[in-house]
């Protein structure tokens, strides 16, 4: 019981140097963000190209998005507009990810004190950086923790059998990602768990990247919600991303074995074989779907022009 109320206050640590990251790097950026999705949307990859980058800078693909959702609510952009900058959300949110793989444990406590000596001093910029740098010392010390309490949940009588299905059933873990991202909402998060669960030999590299793949899914929700009043393109736009997501899960889902043995050349860490095979994900998907920009458009407006 004790390893579970600290895995929940290991993922409210993570979300929260998320956040705290997050903060950060917006006060540097300003409202400059919104005026670049308004400027650089006027083809698909102009968009997606925008959508990697301003991704990469609120760390947060669900966060672009949920701007993205207000512009066409606020008709200042089209729902044509946004296919680009929903291709591009989900390749730019695999920078942090590849980020965090890389993440030396003794970095924590520097990153922390260091963070905290910045946030006190009056200029904005150095105060923004020391956010940046507290949220990643927690992020960190989240993933260290979620590493530390793999064998004990993977013991609880009730936990364990989850983890030995999710081994076994791919369809299960793509679930099990799904359903635990839109809970806590943050497919970051999620694959900060999983990379904590395999560095703790509890999941194999196939149920990671299918956990992955329903984390993807999963993220959709926060979309959804912020669609709700904001009229019909704004809904439309929600039902891509969640759409362009089911694509890539059904795409992939049948040959994660041979994806994972592929992982496994490029990489022999277990985080960063996690983090590759997001990376490789999105960026398959994505490019697959660019070249039909204006036909995926039409398929959900056919499909959903009535909601």
């Amino acid at each position: 019981m004790l390893s579970f109320f600290l895995f929940i206050i290991y993922i409210v640590l993570f979300i929260a140097g998320m956040t705290v990251m997050r903060t950060g790097l917006v006060n540097v950026a300003g409202e400059k963000m919104k005026d670049w999705l308004l400027k650089f949307t006027s083809t698909p990859l102009k968009g997606m190209l925008f959508g990697i980058f301003i991704t990469m800078i609120l760390q947060s693909s669900s966060a672009v998005m949920i701007i993205t959702i207000g512009l066409i609510a606020a008709r200042l952009l089209t729902f044509s507009q946004s296919i680009g900058i929903i291709l591009g959300t989900n390749i730019g949110t695999t920078a942090t990810i590849e980020f965090l793989a890389y993440g030396p444990d003794q970095f924590i406590l520097p990153l922390i004190i260091i963070g905290s000596v910045f946030i006190v001093f009056p200029y904005k910029k150095i105060r923004s950086t020391g956010l940046f740098f507290y949220g990643l010392g927690a992020i960190f010390l989240a993933m260290l923790g979620f590493e530390k309490l793999a064998q004990p949940l993977s013991d609880n009588p009730y936990l364990g059998p989850i983890f030995l299905q999710m081994n076994e059933s791919m369809s299960i873990a793509v679930l099990f990602g799904c359903i635990l991202t839109a809970i806590i909402q943050s497919s970051t998060a999620m694959t900060g768990i999983t990379m904590g669960f395999m560095e703790g030999h509890i999941l194999t590299l196939p149920a990671a990247i299918a956990i992955m793949l329903g984390a993807n899914i999963g993220t959709c929700v926060d979309t959804y919600v912020a669609s709700i009043g904001g009229g019909k393109e704004a809904k439309l736009s929600a039902y891509a991303h969640i759409w362009l997501n089911i694509i890539g899960v059904v795409l992939f889902l049948p040959f994660i074995q041979p994806f994972a043995h592929l992982i496994q050349q490029l990489a022999s860490l277990p985080d960063q074989q996690i983090a590759h095979a997001s990376v490789l994900f999105n960026v398959v998907v994505s490019l697959l779907i660019l070249p039909f920009a204006k036909q995926f458009a039409r398929f959900i407006e056919k499909i959903h022009g009535g909601s």
